[in-house]
C-alpha cells in the first residue's frame, strides 16, 4: 500500500496539477489531503475541486477554518467572494484528523497538532516538550489508550522527518505555498513491503504561469504572494 500525502495548497492550482501528475505517474492511487486548501493563492474554489476529485481523505487547516467566518482582511475577502456556498459547506464538513493502522503502526494525520489547527509546532525551534505533544491523544482525536507510532502534519509549509523515542515526525511540506525552498512538496507513506518508510517527493512547477494568472485576476496582495513563490520568502 502506497499513500500520497499532501498538504497546503493554498489556492495554487497549477502546483496541485503537477503533484497529482507526479502522484499518478508513479502508480499511486490513494491521496491524503493535511488541509489549507484555501487562502493565499487566487484559485480556491478549483483546488477545492481537484481535492474532492483526486483525495480520499481530507482534514482541515486553519485557513479552511478562517475563511468561514467574517474578516476585516481585504484578502481574506477576495478569496472568500470567489468559494461557492458548496465550497464553504465542504470546508465546514472536513474533519479534523485521521487514523490509519498499517503494519502494525498507528498512524496519524492532522494539520498544524493534535491540540488544535492553529497550535503551530516547529520541531526546530520549540522546546521538547511540545515537539513531542504532536504524540498526544486529545479531544480533537480521541482520548484513546494508544498513542501514534507516526504522526504526519503540514501547516509549517517546511518539509522534515524526525524520530524520537515516541515514534516518527514527518512534516511534508507544502503543495502550493513552500517557505524552505520554491518548489512543490509532498510525502509519499509505503507499506508494501512489510514496514513503513517515508519518500519525499520535490517538484518544480510553472510559477510564472500561475503568477500571470494571479496577477490577470486581480488579487490583493500579489507582491507578497510573488515572493513566496519565486524566493519562498514569507509574508509574516
Amino acid at each position: 500500500m502506497k499513500i500520497a500525502i499532501i498538504s497546503d495548497i493554498h489556492g495554487n492550482v497549477t502546483a496541485l496539477e503537477a503533484v497529482l501528475e507526479d502522484i499518478y505517474s508513479r502508480g499511486i492511487e490513494r491521496i491524503f489531503c493535511l488541509g489549507d486548501l484555501v487562502g493565499k493563492g487566487p484559485r480556491g474554489s478549483e483546488c477545492i475541486a481537484l481535492v474532492r476529485k483526486h483525495c480520499e481523505k481530507v482534514v482541515r487547516g486553519n485557513w479552511d477554518v478562517n475563511i468561514l467566518g467574517e474578516t476585516k482582511y481585504e484578502e481574506l475577502q477576495w478569496v472568500q467572494k470567489r468559494l461557492s456556498e458548496e465550497d464553504m459547506q465542504y470546508l465546514a464538513s472536513l474533519p479534523f484528523h485521521i487514523d490509519l493502522e498499517m503494519n502494525g503502526q498507528l498512524i496519524r494525520f492532522f494539520h498544524a497538532s493534535p491540540q488544535s489547527e492553529f497550535n503551530r509546532i516547529f520541531p526546530y525551534a520549540h522546546p521538547r516538550e511540545k515537539i513531542l505533544s504532536l504524540f498526544d491523544n486529545t479531544e480533537e482525536t480521541g482520548l484513546s489508550e494508544r498513542n501514534p507510532d507516526m504522526v504526519f502534519y503540514g501547516d509549517i509549509h517546511v518539509t522534515l522527518l524526525q524520530t524520537y523515542k515516541h515514534g516518527i515526525i514527518c512534516n511534508v511540506g507544502s503543495v502550493g505555498n513552500a517557505l524552505d525552498i520554491p518548489s512543490a512538496s509532498y510525502a509519499i507513506l509505503d507499506g508494501s513491503q512489510g514496514t513503513n518508510t517515508i519518500q519525499f517527493v520535490r517538484l518544480d512547477y510553472d510559477k510564472e504561469s500561475e503568477l500571470a494568472v494571479t496577477k490577470d485576476l486581480g488579487m490583493p496582495g500579489y507582491e507578497k504572494y510573488e515572493n513566496e513563490l519565486l524566493y519562498a520568502k514569507y509574508r509574516g
